[in-house]
């Protein structure tokens, strides 16, 4: 037989792991069992507590035992209620149970005899001492008056919890009333003896300057501290934002005014470049280091003062719009018009200064209402400031934020708002991404060479070089790169969609409306830019605007503009014969004047280019003269910066349409006879007319007026003397009409002085004058008058006969 093993087998780990879970669970069971019974024991001390005391106040308390008792029905039930109440008896140490029971047996301190000096419990155990703290509190009658006591915080020692009480100081109220009788007397007394000074005017004037300089003095010194410091110092904007609730009459309106442009400024310079996003409670509950903590709560402090100075500026804005006189009447109601101006100049500041920042979208919400606001300073200011938000907005984000608004804003009005509104689309940067995507597409960007290509061309240390050059070259890239052009694409698409629902709306509902020069502007300047689906309904639409007489004449310039934009670009595909608009443009053209059209003259000039320069392959050789001679003969009557545009946009033609040279010549060409006065170029024979015009302006008074004429003369040449210096030959017609504009009404260029040094011999006396009058006056001159009386009376003798 083999020996037992009498060995102990060691225990597995998934045992030993088993085991102590085990032991773990019973020990946490034991744990809270104990935690149980500690609490029972405390309950039944707690409810021992209360019987004694209840027991002690009862004035009349009611034996245990009562022998005489009738009905012995109800003194068992409220036995059995107080069992109820009472811990159960399973719970209860036998000691504790013969305790209760020795209690129940004998009466209390009331009901016994006081002369007796027997203690009433003779045996003393460790649980009577609790009811002996109770039982030797001395008892106060009831006619003392009771002190209130105020609870403090308890203590607690080895013994247990000791509360902490002390007493409420009572006031003597009679002795508060005399107290008081004697104060008015001497109150008066004072009032009577220091009355308050009255300040004359000039006294008023020194008392307010000293108190602006004070406060000018605190918000600069907070600026400082502020610009100085800002993650250190951000606390001090809450005090500085204080101030713009300045409470001193005198000062109130200059200080709030002073105080909003301070932290107009002070925002513009500490906010940050990016957008502060709040925090979520993960990152909250992450440890960090202490810049970082610092960080946050300077981010914090920034966005929240941020939002109360927004809030405040809105505030200013509604007090000016309902004109509500407030309760502490610091402010009166004319300076709530200045002070509504300096929020509004902040709020377009931030508008233009901070578009990525937080909030950006409430100040579009405030800004856009107000440029229909009725003031026209705060309307202009507005406009001005959205204009300027366009033109630098090279993304696009801030711009489609105003464009959702601004449309959603003339919806709501239905259409009755200003045309400045609308007139600001026209800045809006979207023609760019056609000019990036055409430099896109000439200079590709340059592609890296694969591993297999570095591997058949390069050896081993040009490989090494090769990656480090183009590790190099993405990191430049990635550092010099702009926004993705997708990105502004789809920006642009969706701001563009906007404006072309907004235009079109107006065009189908408020054709009569002051919004149409705007939309017909709008649509000149972006027509390229349209779908192809919209170019037959939007031509018509055009064409019966123009025929139904409704229009101005720029307006309707306007429309021929627009209409020639669409056919230049994707409209080339479409088979639509545009000679309605030749025709209407050649018939209208002698409303411009020198006068108030004159302005016109730029569109003209805008049309001009886009209908027979651009369109050259589709513009007859007759059309092309009949619109040359007509030019001539309107530059005779119109400004001198008008006639500069005209003749340069001739200058164009007849290089661009070298037969157009024969009006230079007096001989006519074919048969006919020329037709001023006919409205159709094409049929008013101008091949038969002389541009005799050029003569009569070579002797105009303006010196580039004249220059143009002897070229146009000459046959335009580009070379020899009679060609054009390049600051005239280089600029477009339009250029040369706004660079000699006489809008500030000065003579552009500058008339020459004449500083002749050569001194002409100057004609004095009578050599101006015919010898027989020079001997005529020299006789008369030479009589001598005899005296004669002066006797007046016979002159009135006559007169009354």
């Amino acid at each position: 037989m083999k020996a037992r093993r009498n060995k102990k087998q060691v225990p597995s780990f998934r045992k030993l792991l088993k085991t102590s879970k085990v032991k773990l669970e019973n020990k946490l069971k034991n744990k809270q069992f104990k935690q149980q019974s500690t609490l029972k024991k405390y309950r039944k001390e707690q409810r021992k507590l209360r019987q004694a005391v209840k027991d002690a106040v009862s004035k009349k308390p009611v034996p245990l035992e009562d022998p005489k008792e009738k009905q012995p029905g109800k003194r068992i039930e409220r036995e059995e209620e107080e069992e109820e109440e009472a811990l159960p008896l399973d719970m209860m140490d036998e000691d504790d149970l013969q305790l209760m029971k020795d209690l129940g047996q004998r009466a209390s301190f009331l009901t016994r005899d006081i002369s007796s000096s027997e203690p009433v419990h003779v045996k003393k155990r460790k649980h009577e001492s609790v009811i002996d703290k109770y039982e030797k509190i001395p008892r106060t009658l009831q006619t003392a008056p009771e002190k209130e006591l105020i609870h403090l915080l308890p203590i607690k020692d080895k013994s247990g919890i000791i509360p902490q009480t002390r007493e409420k100081p009572v006031i003597d109220s009679n002795q508060d009333e005399e107290d008081q009788e004697e104060m008015e007397p001497e109150e008066g007394n004072e009032i009577i003896e220091k009355p308050i000074k009255e300040l004359t005017l000039e006294e008023h004037l020194i008392e307010r300057k000293k108190k602006l300089q004070e406060r000018k003095m605190h918000i600069a010194a907070l600026a400082s501290a502020i610009l100085s410091d800002p993650e250190s110092n951000i606390k001090k904007l809450k005090e500085l934002r204080s101030m713009l609730m300045e409470q001193d009459p005198d000062v109130a309106v200059t200080v709030r005014k002073l105080v909003i442009v301070s932290l107009m400024e002070l925002f513009k310079d500490i906010t940050p470049s990016y957008k502060i996003r709040p925090l979520t409670e993960a990152e909250k509950s992450t440890k960090i280091r202490k810049e970082t903590q610092k960080l946050r709560e300077f981010e914090e402090g920034l966005v929240s003062q941020y939002k109360f100075y927004l809030e405040n500026l809105e505030q200013m804005i509604k007090d000016w719009k309902q004109r509500k006189l407030k309760k502490s009447n610091v402010v009166s109601l004319k300076a709530y018009k200045g002070l509504a101006e300096v929020a509004v100049k902040s709020l377009c500041e931030l508008l233009v200064a901070l578009p990525h920042f937080n909030f950006h979208n409430n100040i579009i919400v405030l800004i856009v209402p107000l440029m229909n606001d009725m003031s026209k300073l705060i309307s202009e200011m507005c406009c001005e400031a959205v204009k300027k938000l366009f033109k630098q907005d090279k993304l696009g984000q801030a711009s489609l934020g105003v464009i959702k608004v601004i449309s959603g804003y003339v919806k709501g009005r239905n259409y009755e708002v200003r045309p400045e509104m609308l007139k600001t689309f026209l800045c809006l940067r979207i023609k760019e991404i056609e000019v990036k995507k055409d430099t896109e597409d000439i200079n590709k960007p340059k592609k890296f060479m694969t591993f297999k290509e570095k591997r058949k061309t390069l050896s081993r240390m040009q490989r090494k070089w090769k990656k480090a050059e183009e590790k190099l070259e993405r990191e430049l890239r990635e550092a010099e790169a702009s926004e993705s052009t997708e990105k502004k694409l789809k920006l642009h698409t969706e701001t563009l969609n906007i404006v072309f629902v907004t235009y079109f709306r107006i065009l189908k509902k408020a054709q009569r409306s002051p919004l149409l020069p705007a939309v017909l502007e709008g649509l000149a300047k972006f027509a390229h830019l349209i779908n192809v689906e919209f170019f037959d309904d939007l031509l018509v639409v055009l064409h019966s605007l123009i025929e139904s007489g409704d229009l101005s004449y720029q307006e309707s310039l306007h429309c021929v503009q627009t209409a020639f934009h669409i056919l230049s670009g994707q409209g080339d595909v479409l088979n639509i014969d545009p000679m309605k608009f030749y025709t209407h443009l050649y018939k209208t053209l002698f409303k411009l004047h020198a006068g108030a059209t004159n302005e016109g003259v730029e569109t003209v000039l805008q049309c001009l280019d886009v209908m027979l320069t651009k369109r050259r392959k589709q513009v007859s050789q007759q059309r092309a003269l009949a619109f040359i001679k007509r030019l001539c003969t309107l530059a005779l009557h119109v400004l001198p910066n008008s006639s500069i545009g005209i003749l340069a946009t001739n200058r164009i033609l007849m290089h661009t349409f070298p037969k157009t040279d024969l009006l230079l010549d007096n001989e006519s060409q074919g048969s006919g006879v020329f037709l001023p006065e006919l409205d159709e170029p094409e049929y008013c024979n101008a091949q038969n007319t002389a541009l005799w015009e050029l003569h009569a302006l070579r002797r105009h008074y303006h010196p580039i007026v004249q220059r143009l004429a002897v070229h146009l003369i000459a046959g335009a040449p580009s070379e020899g003397s009679e060609a054009l210096k390049p600051e005239l030959s280089r600029r477009s017609a339009a250029e040369l009409f706004e660079a000699y504009s006489m809008a500030a009404m000065t003579f552009n260029p500058p008339v020459e002085s004449s500083n002749s040094k050569r001194k002409d011999k100057v004609l004095q006396g009578d050599s101006f004058l015919n010898e027989e009058l020079n001997q005529l006056i020299k006789r008369h001159c030479s009589q001598v008058a005899t005296p004669l009386p002066l006797d007046f009376t016979k002159c009135l003798e006559t007169s009354l006969r």
